[in-house]
């Protein structure tokens, strides 16, 4: 099943995508797609109300998509998750999940235009698979129990800023948490329609020239392994994000530095998730 959220910044309204491709609102089942929505089954009262076709049709042409969870409690990243971009910024490879923390108000829609922020030089585009916490997650006893814990998957763009992530700080957060810096969606996909979601392809362009592609195969960590973990140190809770990591391809990387502008575009895809499209403008 695939979920989302429709309608201007703020007002959106939470649906559901048919096996038919129709889109229905969730009428009576919920104000908003959030972390309270998720502990609480609501999937599952979203599907049983989709199969007893209780749901009204809505036309979304011509809607916004917003970010498919609302108001995520913390993102949660992994950093130089695969190896080739590991060795493409010349960063040794990690022997443990890298994180890292991004402000949850960066998460933005997945066509919503993202800023440049004042200042920056070196703003840089990550496509990355999304883990959308479903059950509170806290010492898990084994990666086996992870995938239970999990909502869901998205698509995920982890914008960054490359100076002030690498020179400004010895911490990532001034390079990670600009405004509009996540655009997350469209759809939040159950995990028995996104399968196996260590064999999905990422790909990125920028203005219409591939930059990145890749495939979850290459994770470090996989996705399992990266939810047991990081529940040794957190408590991950429903809603909650977790970004897991960019394959090679990224502007710090390729020659040149082909760091994003004003009026660039960035188009992503991730097998099964859907696609976004973003155009850059200064803040």
């Amino acid at each position: 099943m695939k979920l989302l959220r429709i309608g201007p910044a703020g007002e959106e309204v939470p649906a559901a995508v048919g096996d038919d491709g129709r889109v229905f609102a969730l009428t009576g089942l919920t104000t908003d797609i959030d972390g309270a929505f998720l502990a609480s089954g609501g999937i599952d009262r979203v599907r049983a109300a989709l199969a007893a076709g209780e749901l009204p049709p809505i036309d979304p042409a011509g809607l916004r998509i917003g970010a498919p969870v609302a108001r995520p409690g913390k993102v949660v990243c992994i950093g130089l998750n695969y190896r080739d971009h590991a060795e493409e910024t010349g960063a040794a490879i990690p022997t443990r999940p890298v994180v890292f923390m991004k402000d949850p108000s960066t998460v933005v829609g997945p066509h919503d235009r993202v800023l440049i922020p004042r200042g920056s030089v070196k703003t840089d585009w990550e496509v990355e698979l999304a883990v959308v916490v479903g059950r509170r997650a806290r010492y898990l006893d084994s990666p086996d129990q992870a995938l239970a814990h999990v909502a869901g998957f998205a698509i995920s763009n982890d914008v960054s800023e490359r100076e002030f992530q690498l020179e400004y700080s010895a911490q990532w957060d001034l390079g990670k948490s600009c405004e509009t810096f996540n655009p997350l969606g469209p759809w939040l996909v159950t995990p028995d329609e996104a399968g196996d979601v260590q064999a999905l392809g990422l790909r990125l362009a920028v203005n219409g020239e591939t930059r990145q592609d890749g495939n979850t195969k290459n994770m470090i960590f996989d996705v399992a392994h990266i939810v047991w973990y990081l529940s040794q140190y957190m408590v991950l809770n429903p809603g909650d994000v977790i970004n897991t990591g960019t394959p090679a391809g990224v502007a710090l990387g390729l020659p040149g530095n082909p760091y994003l502008r004003a009026g660039d575009t960035v188009e992503l895809a991730v097998d099964g998730l859907g696609s976004q499209r973003q155009t850059f403008s200064h803040a």
